[in-house]
């Protein structure tokens, strides 16, 4: 694709990083075979292809003049799920997360969003990172939920207790991120991927000052503060890593969409003097739960009993971090019965704020999904996002857990 970015945005990390993803594409539309958004509404500027044309004329400056083409560019930016399921269909390699980041927060500087916009998203960047006062408002919520309306109130997940977290005792230690909202809703994920770890022979320690991974400042209009976040979490990490005897092999993540952020924060922080090598590490570091289990002898967690489940792969484990196939050998070594399901490659909808930002495509995508996952009648729905997991629950008459909690709950 040809390219005549504006000189002033050229300059800039941003511009080159952009204007190098742009020229990758090749205008195929193999991505919008694979978009969600595109299969719901069918217009070309809510699929990767046209989406990736708005941000070319954002930074070439044809939309300089047109404040309603502005507005407009920014609502098909939006309504993007960032699922990246066109990254895996692109034959050219497009980065579009990357380029979609980029573009959506120069569409927010050139057009601006209306007071209510963004003060929803002000609140969420606020709440959502900070695992205390999410605590503090999930517990508020599950004490006046009566009083509340049907749709918040339906939000509102039930409280899972966390449950025994064995000792460090093994000679192998593994690091896991606690993160921001998923001690609040699902503390009991974490405790069981301990358990599960202490029976292979690992312990599961967590850095206390770690906290959000810094995807929700990053994909609501503030890197900086998603920057932020990224060096907080190095520096918990950092001493960890650098202790001459006991240092962890690896930094683990149970939500795959804390994991694909933190497998990025080389890209993010690649002009940060003092962070880029270490976060070059980090990057390096962090697996997902499932890449480091595959790896050691799971099958002694089998059950005495298959149990059939339909497994719904997060966008940000299968597209995000390419991690395929993986949890579903794992399962079926372990003699778990995996039922078919139709477009697993599809976003469930949750996609981290999209659920509360664009609700009606959301809810559009999960009855979809779930329709897909209980066509074959399984037992349990099973999943790798904490995100997911809660979007998919809320609208579930089957349980839908972490896929860890299967191996856990066939050794209790």
């Amino acid at each position: 694709m040809q390219t005549q970015i504006l000189t002033a945005l050229r300059q800039t990390h941003d511009g080159k990083v952009a204007e190098d993803i742009l020229r990758r594409c090749v205008h195929c539309g193999f991505c919008n075979a694979t978009c969600p958004t595109y299969q719901l509404l069918g217009d070309e500027n809510d699929g990767p292809r046209g989406r990736i044309y708005l941000i070319k004329q954002l930074m070439e400056g044809n939309l300089e003049n047109t404040p309603d083409s502005g507005r407009k560019t920014l609502q098909h930016l939006d309504r993007c799920l960032l699922c990246r399921s066109c990254e895996t269909t692109c034959p050219s390699g497009v980065e579009y997360g990357k380029l979609l980041d980029i573009g959506r927060h120069i569409a927010e500087k050139h057009v601006g969003r209306d007071r209510a916009d963004k003060t929803l998203r002000k609140r969420l960047r606020t709440y959502l990172p900070k695992s205390n006062l999410f605590s503090i408002g999930l517990t508020l919520g599950r004490t006046f939920k009566p009083l509340l309306p049907e749709k918040l109130a339906n939000k509102i997940t039930a409280p899972r207790p966390a449950g025994h977290w064995p000792k460090a005792r093994h000679e192998r230690w593994i690091l896991v991120l606690d993160g921001c909202v998923q001690p609040a809703l699902s503390p009991d994920i974490n405790a069981a991927a301990a358990r599960v770890f202490d029976k292979l022979g690992i312990s599961l320690v967590t850095a206390p000052k770690a906290g959000c991974c810094g995807a929700v400042s990053q994909h609501l209009g503030a890197p900086e503060d998603a920057l932020d976040y990224m060096r907080r979490n190095i520096d918990a990490w950092w001493p960890y890593l650098s202790r001459k005897e006991g240092a962890v092999e690896a930094i683990l993540t149970t939500a795959s969409g804390c994991g694909v952020m933190i497998k990025e924060y080389a890209h993010h922080l690649r002009h940060d003097p003092e962070y880029a090598i270490k976060a070059e590490r980090i990057s390096h570091l962090c697996k997902d739960i499932a890449e480091i289990i595959i790896n050691e002898n799971y099958q002694q967690l089998a059950p005495a009993q298959a149990t059939r489940v339909a497994w719904h792969p997060p966008c940000t484990l299968q597209h995000g971090q390419k991690v395929r196939g993986v949890v579903e050998n794992i399962l079926l070594d372990c003699g778990f019965v995996l039922v078919p399901v139709a477009d697993e490659h599809l976003c469930c909808g949750s996609a981290g704020t999209y659920s509360i930002l664009q609700p009606e495509l959301s809810q559009q995508l999960r009855h979809n999904k779930l329709a897909n996952l209980t066509q074959h009648q399984p037992e349990a729905i099973v999943t790798a996002n904490i995100g997911c997991q809660t979007h998919l629950q809320e609208a579930s008459d089957l349980p839908v857990m972490h896929w860890i909690h299967l191996l856990d709950q066939a050794n209790t």
